[in-house]
């Protein structure tokens, strides 16, 4: 657990390392100094929320996003969300850099979230 991470909405660890690989729990939308203000309006600021806390766990462990090798995204309203995180998404990786990437329709997500994006990262 990462003591300045966002507090975590089900019981589980922010990441757990194993032989240099590092897999990062989904994140939320959720503001990790007031947990329980309301989430960001709309898929943009919800993303640029979820990667700050991905940040966040990644820098508590010594890691960035250049280290990031998988990620997977959770959609909650994917046909209306999905081409909004493409324009968004390479502006959080290095020019050429990006990480291998599943993105995933669901019927809903916790805490009535748009967005939840899990992580592998390698120690290098």
């Amino acid at each position: 657990m990462i003591a300045s991470g966002p507090r975590p909405v089900a019981p589980f660890s922010h990441a757990v390392e194993a032989d240099g690989w590092v897999f990062v729990t989904g994140q939320m939308p959720t503001d990790p100094a007031a947990p329980d203000a309301p989430l960001p309006a709309g898929i943009e600021a919800q993303t640029r929320r979820v990667m700050d806390n991905l940040k966040l766990i990644l820098g508590g462990i010594g890691l960035g996003l250049e280290h990031v090798t998988m990620a997977r995204i959770y959609l909650a309203a994917f046909e209306r969300d999905y081409d909004g995180l493409n324009v968004m998404w390479p502006s959080f990786f290095e020019v050429g850099k990006l990480p291998a990437r599943t993105t995933i329709g669901v019927t809903a997500l916790a805490v009535g979230a748009l967005v939840e994006i899990d992580l592998v990262a390698r120690r290098p």
